[in-house]
């Protein structure tokens, strides 16, 4: 058996995420079909997390298990032809048998777009947050400074994330590595997260708050309370999905 890593990008607009569910087209079941066909049986794909509805990816990675025998570069062009135009696999390779795409990850970096022009350009509403005001970078980029290092990040936890119960493993603990800002052009906000984990819509939840500090309805230091508190109810709402891009995954031999 072979071990065949898939890396892809996807326009995550109209499915219900990567995950496969009953109730919608997600990513996962459209791979998976096309993996399937090419392999000649039923193949699970393995991604390295999930994704909520209308996020996108440029960099999401899987993995599936396969006695094929069709090289990678001919998988890679057997699957685009099977995909929709929304979903590309960038590239496939052979990996050791032990290598896990959820598993090994050491980390993954995510980012959030804003447009802060009055009127976003229908093109572009689809992968970007619309705020049409003046945000206070300044006051943004000292909120995203506190993000950096070990901490709970309960307050930024959307109910149902896991398992509360279960009081093993590390909890709403995670670890962010780089919380940037920048402006890849006039009136774009580009927030830039790399993290050893996330949870669910914890990215989002950072962003809507941090969005609200940039107007002034939060400052930096009340943000740092935020984050201290453990506490949802404090935090801001949770910023739409058009505006998220999974950037890349990381693993040992490029971390």
């Amino acid at each position: 058996m072979r071990t065949l890593k898939l890396l892809i990008s996807f326009d995550g607009t109209g499915y219900c995420g990567w995950q496969k569910q009953e109730n919608g087209p997600t990513i996962q079941a459209e791979i998976e079909r096309a993996v399937s066909k090419i392999c000649n049986t039923p193949t699970i794909v393995h991604g390295a997390g999930r994704t909520d509805a209308g996020v996108h990816a440029l960099g999401m990675t899987a993995h599936f298990h396969t006695s094929s025998r069709v090289d990678c570069e001919s998988f890679s062009k057997g699957l685009n032809s099977l995909l929709p135009p929304a979903i590309r696999i960038i590239e496939a390779s052979d990996e050791k048998s032990s290598f896990h795409a959820r598993f090994g990850a050491l980390a993954k970096t995510y980012y959030y777009q804003i447009y802060t022009g009055p009127v976003i350009c229908p093109t572009r509403r689809l992968y970007n947050c619309h705020v049409p005001f003046r945000l206070c970078c300044s006051t943004m980029h000292r909120c995203l400074k506190t993000l950096l290092g070990t901490h709970d990040f309960s307050s930024f936890e959307t109910a149902g994330s896991r398992d509360k119960d279960n009081t093993g493993g590390r909890g709403a603990v995670r670890t962010i590595f780089k919380a940037e800002l920048s402006e890849p052009e006039p009136e774009f906000i580009r927030l830039t997260y790399t993290g050893d984990g996330f949870l669910r819509h914890m990215v989002r939840n950072i962003s809507g708050t941090i969005i609200e500090a940039g107007r002034g309805k939060t400052t930096a230091h009340e943000f740092a309370q935020i984050l201290e508190a453990r506490d949802r109810n404090r935090a801001g709402a949770t910023a739409p999905p058009a505006g998220l891009t999974l950037l890349t995954v990381h693993y040992r031999k490029d971390w």
